[in-house]
């Protein structure tokens, strides 16, 4: 079932081809085990969400119970999600001058052709 090829190769080609195969695998590999982690979901305790968006832990209870932060709660524990707390704090973002000029400009455009 297993076939055997026997080629006849100079050991400097022969060395180029065993080095090209070994860096191909250890590329595809690196890319596969690189892709698990993004998949998986980095949670933090109350204390790693504290110090992750610079607030206090009273801060951080304050929050939860006003429903402001994303959280988990298991058994009397607080957990965040570190994708989570990074959308909540975009949602925060306020638009510079220019974004909003060009915002303006690009309604406007579209408003005005339609006008006449």
């Amino acid at each position: 079932m297993n076939k055997t090829v026997f080629i006849s190769l100079p050991i400097d080609e022969l060395q180029t081809v065993i080095i090209d195969c070994v860096n191909a695998c250890l590329k595809h590999n690196k890319q596969r085990n690189t892709e698990p982690q993004n998949e998986q979901e980095t949670l933090l305790t109350i204390q790693q969400a504290a110090e992750f968006l610079n607030l206090s832990v009273p801060t951080i209870y304050s929050k939860v119970s006003k429903s402001e932060l994303p959280f988990m709660k298991r058994s009397k524990r607080l957990y965040f999600s570190r994708a989570e707390l990074l959308d909540y704090l975009k949602t925060g973002r306020k638009k510079s001058s220019a974004e909003i000029e060009q915002e303006a400009d690009l309604y406007l455009s579209n408003n005005s052709s339609n006008r006449f």
